[in-house]
């Protein structure tokens, strides 16, 4: 058990390891050390994120980065550290709540338009356009002709924004069935956590294969060259925030890339571009 005169008796933090090494089983200093790893690299990478928001807003480059995945991936987690230090005055979190009546007369794609980025910002979404492509198929919020029109019309209307000059960064944070549910678990026991859980996050357990089949559909059908997907196992949450805020990091060239975190190249272990062959944890057991 550390005291208080194990803090004030150490003079530096070779010192201070020492008493961990001394007073703390393997398992529990490891535990700690890992910690204090990922919170230095989590602070160099979003370091290196606020000099690419710089170099946006110089540029008036347009970035927009998609978040997808299952319920409970971590996708509000990872978009939360991307957020963390970065001037909200060119930057947004956009996440849609359901349509209204009138938007559900409209042309499906409008009420995405309408939150692109402007130049010089970059903008996050929490779940997308793609919504129409799992989600909504899944739980009966769209009819197959509906359905069929979206995956249809969706390649084309990312080329569009690519020809226009759009950066279209589409991540897919990908979980095991079981990781889900202990995550479903853990939001219903933490009074604080309790409002991320829905009866929508319920079914997503129920109708795990039916969101793998759509799933697969649309990778099928959206993977393209201009707007490819990028996979993200997400069992271990901060391995998963690390290593795509490194693969965002390392699609741009912008002024002092580097001078802050050197490790800038994500684990192909972790990030992994889509393939028909590549085995995604929430298909398989790790």
């Amino acid at each position: 058990m550390l005291t208080i005169e194990d803090f004030q008796n150490s003079n530096d933090k070779k010192e201070f390891l020492d008493i961990l090494k001394e007073k703390l089983n393997k398992k529990k200093l490891n535990a700690i050390l890992s910690d204090v790893q990922y919170e230095k690299e989590l602070l160099g990478l979003q370091a290196e994120l606020v000099n690419l928001q710089k170099w946006v807003t110089k540029h008036k480059k347009r970035v927009c980065v998609i978040f997808e995945g299952r319920d409970a991936a971590g996708k509000g987690g990872s978009i939360r550290r991307m957020v963390e230090h970065l001037n909200p005055r060119s930057t947004r979190v956009v996440a849609l709540s359901k349509p209204t009546d009138v938007e559900r007369g409209q042309w499906y794609f409008r009420r995405y338009i309408k939150e692109m980025p402007n130049p010089g910002e970059i903008v996050f979404f929490d779940r997308s356009w793609y919504n129409r492509a799992v989600v909504e198929p899944v739980m009966g919020f769209c009819d197959e002709e509906q359905y069929n029109k979206f995956m249809v019309q969706v390649p084309g209307f990312e080329h569009m924004l690519y020809e226009d000059g759009v950066h279209i960064i589409k991540f897919w944070f990908s979980i095991t069935k079981d990781e889900q549910l202990a995550r479903f678990n853990s939001r219903l026991e933490n009074p604080l956590k309790r409002w991320k859980f829905s009866p929508v996050d319920q079914e997503g357990q129920k109708r795990w294969d039916d969101y793998t089949h759509y799933k697969d559909q649309m990778f099928g059908n959206t993977h393209t060259t201009f707007s490819p997907w990028i996979i993200v196992k997400t069992n271990n949450k901060k391995e998963a925030r690390l290593e795509s805020l490194r693969y965002l990091l390392s699609k741009f060239n912008y002024d002092g890339k580097g001078e802050l975190s050197t490790l800038l190249l994500p684990d192909p272990n972790i990030i992994q571009r889509y393939h028909r062959t590549v085995k995604h944890i929430d298909n398989y057991e790790e």
